[in-house]
């Protein structure tokens, strides 16, 4: 999903014959993508009622700071009337906001987008202060309105700040910032790529464009044709194809291979014989779109499983400090190095992160390695020595107990990596990969996951590859917790090498 988008009213549709082959298809996508904007609408109705209610209660504090218990809280009745009219001022500060597209529009800028909240908020305020003089009550401090009135405006404005300038920065991760490839490169299609360049807290980070034909000259912001899209959309993790060709035949063939892909499909308005028909106009910024085809996202279900790995990997991390201090001292004393052993693995969507591990090898070892390689016992481009000679004494208990990827738990805590999920390859592993293999990458790597609980001493690479395929496509919280319980298993039997 777009990190900020506007539907207009549902007048404002694409004319034209609707093609019978694809109106269902198109019905299907629509609902699909209402459910991806109810749950958007929804968070940021959350976000402004946690703002607002924060706000509120910070301001009796403020307004009585040596007596708060004794003025307005002594007596239940008091209480319940500042507390309806709390619920009351948030509901009438939601229905402004709404009234200001504040739930739906995609602003310019953060200017005006603020100077949208305090436009809600001031009318949300007004009509409150209406209320309490018709109403008679006397024991409502107008003074506390006015403070509430100025903390909401701040905490309201201060998070969209603070989204749109992480979505500025932040790498595309399919849900609140995607990677897009734009088909076209004629005037239109690079004015779009300019636009989307310069407001990148839109939430769209451009990869490049596809010809619609081979270009006479190579262009080095021309990542191939129509006819290798697919291609184009595998190697560069590619979560939507933004078309702005006019050649009708072109587009329809690109619909055609986006689709396959499994990527959303985003039209830069015409008709293209029906396939806009039934959908609604969006704007990226600006820039008025049609999406026909959109890529399902478990939103909700994604949100939770960072959230778990969150809340998860801080607390172990803190209970588990004096074990983590007491393997680094042994580390130590056993053999001349480091504590820790940082390689550079490839994470979700390519992109490379330093993973963490306590260090269970000499400090030699990578260059021991090549002595090594025909003691390989797995295939492919995996390698593995069972009783691997540059391994330490305790760095073969660690192993025996997977205790060296507990440092991993600093990866998950920064973003990098997951609880759950495929393993982190080796950049050189990733070059060696089959177009069809960087579909693991797909997701976040994990600590652990279905090929170490499975066939974690199975030297099978195609093994390896097929379980992670599995995971990506299977996945599901449960699934997460399946995997979880039986790890315990694994670690409790010893299986690690």
């Amino acid at each position: 999903m777009a990190s900020l988008e506007t539907v207009v009213p549902r007048g404002a549709r694409s004319t034209g014959s609707p093609a019978p082959e694809i109106a269902t298809e198109v019905r299907a996508v629509l609902a699909s993508r209402d459910d991806v904007l109810r749950v958007r609408r929804s968070l940021f109705v959350l976000a402004d009622l946690a703002a607002i209610w924060g706000a509120s209660l910070l301001a009796m504090p403020l307004r009585f700071p040596f007596g708060m218990f004794r003025h307005p809280l002594h007596n239940p009745t008091t209480l319940t009337g500042h507390l309806a009219f709390l619920l009351l001022y948030s509901g009438l500060i939601v229905l402004f906001c709404n009234t200001q597209h504040l739930y739906s529009s995609s602003y310019s800028s953060s200017s005006r987008e603020t100077l949208a909240v305090v436009k809600s908020v001031a009318m949300a305020s007004v009509l409150l202060t209406g209320c309490i003089y018709l109403s008679g009550i006397k024991f409502i401090s107008r003074l506390v309105i006015a403070i509430s009135m100025l903390l909401s405006v701040a905490a309201m404005a201060g998070w969209r700040y603070i989204r749109r300038r992480r979505i500025r920065t932040a790498a595309a991760d399919g849900l609140s910032c995607h990677n897009v490839v734009i088909v076209g490169t004629d005037r239109v299609a690079r004015s779009v790529q300019h636009h989307l360049e310069q407001r990148r807290d839109l939430g769209f980070v451009v990869s490049g464009l596809v010809a619609c034909d081979p270009a006479p000259k190579p262009d080095p912001h021309v990542l191939g044709t129509i006819d290798n899209l697919a291609a184009v959309c595998r190697s560069h993790f590619i979560d939507e194809v933004i078309i702005c060709a006019h050649d009708r035949q072109a587009v329809k063939r690109a619909v055609a291979e986006a689709r396959r892909s499994g990527v959303g499909v985003r039209l830069i308005p015409d008709l293209y014989d029906g396939m806009g028909w039934g959908t609604r106009i969006e704007y990226i910024g600006e820039l008025p779109s049609m999406a026909i085809h959109s890529r399902k996202v478990p939103l909700l279900a994604l949100m939770l499983k960072r959230a778990i790995d969150v809340i998860a990997s801080a607390a172990a991390l803190l209970l588990l400090l004096p074990l983590l201090l007491a393997i680094a001292l042994i580390i130590k004393l056993d053999s001349k190095g480091p504590v820790l052993y940082a390689s550079r693995r490839v994470g979700k969507k390519g992109r490379t992160f330093r993973c963490f591990k306590f260090r269970t090898m000499v400090t030699n070892a990578e260059q021991l390695k090549e002595k090594l390689q025909h003691l390989n016992e797995r295939d492919s481009i995996l390698f593995k020595i069972a009783n691997d000679p540059r391994i330490t004494k305790i760095g073969r208990v660690l192993r025996k107990y997977s205790l060296d990827e507990l440092p991993q738990l600093l990866n998950v805590l920064k973003g990098d990596m997951s609880i759950v999920g495929p393993r982190p390859p080796l950049a050189n592993e990733v070059a060696q990969y089959e177009l069809e293999y960087l579909r693991r990458l797909e997701v976040a790597p994990g600590i652990t996951g279905l090929w170490q609980v499975q066939a974690r001493t199975n030297p099978s690479f195609d093994q390896y590859i097929a379980l992670d395929l599995e995971y990506v496509e299977q996945w599901s919280l449960a699934l997460d917790f399946k995997i979880l319980l039986r790890t315990f298993t694994v670690v409790v039997a010893g299986t690690g090498q």
